[in-house]
C-alpha cells in the first residue's frame, strides 16, 4: 500500500492525523537534519500501522515534506 505525508518538522509533540484514506499528515518532534525526521516517520507510521519498520520505506520525498510511503 502507498500513502502520501505531509511531514512537519520540530513539532511540539509528535502525532499522526489522517486526512483520506491515503493522505496523512504526520508531525515530529525531531529537526529535519541528517535524516533524523525521516527516522521518527519511519517509526511512527511502522507504531501507527503495527508493522515492524523494515516493512515502511519511503520512495519518494527523502529531502521534502512530501512523501510517498511504500507500507509491504
Amino acid at each position: 500500500m502507498k500513502i502520501k505525508v505531509r511531514v512537519i518538522p520540530n513539532a511540539p509533540k509528535s502525532e499522526i492525523v489522517k486526512i483520506s484514506p491515503h493522505t496523512f499528515k504526520v508531525k515530529v518532534k525531531s529537526p529535519p537534519t541528517k535524516g533524523k525526521a525521516n527516522r521518527e516517520l519511519v517509526e511512527l507510521v511502522a507504531e501507527y500501522f503495527k508493522i515492524k519498520k523494515s516493512s515502511v520505506k519511503i520512495t519518494s520525498g527523502e529531502k521534502t515534506k512530501d512523501k510517498t510511503i511504500l507500507i509491504e
